[in-house]
């Protein structure tokens, strides 16, 4: 049990945490037991869903602290100056523009499916962080100091 909890504690701990539960509920959702896994989504604790909770509180306080950190990097840290900016800037942008174009372009054909563009634009910073979490000290201090 010790080896788990430092796995879990470690950097990469959030980060594996993060893909191992993407990829079970991604199965789980194609599966036979998608009907199962869409009823917890929908089951209530208090007032909201389960989706709810995730999508409404879950992530908005993810985003907050995004927000914060990228506030304390524009007053404190390294993106201070204009020029600091520019290429971070630029990067952030096409990470939303891109998944945007590519699941717009996938379901170009299907209006019903078109509208859920902005989810893949939204999303995608949460998976980065999983990413730079695991690999942890292989990637300069810059890039993983939120």
């Amino acid at each position: 049990m010790s080896a788990l909890r430092e796995i879990l504690v470690s950097e990469a701990g959030g980060g594996l945490v993060l893909m191992a539960s993407a990829a079970l509920a991604l199965a789980v959702a194609n599966s036979q037991l998608s009907d199962t896994y869409f009823a917890a989504l929908k089951f209530h604790i208090g007032p909201l869903s389960v989706l709810h909770w995730i999508n409404d509180a879950l992530m908005a306080v993810f985003f907050l602290l995004v927000g914060l950190e990228i506030k304390r990097e524009v007053l404190d840290g390294r993106l201070r100056t204009w020029p600091d900016r520019i290429l971070p800037g630029l990067a952030a942008l096409g990470g939303m523009a891109a998944p945007a174009f590519v699941y717009a372009a996938v379901n170009w054909n299907s209006p019903e499916t078109l509208r859920g563009w902005a989810i893949p634009a939204a999303t995608d910073i949460a998976f980065a962080l999983g990413v730079l979490a695991l690999l942890g000290s292989r990637v300069p201090v810059p890039p993983r100091s939120s």
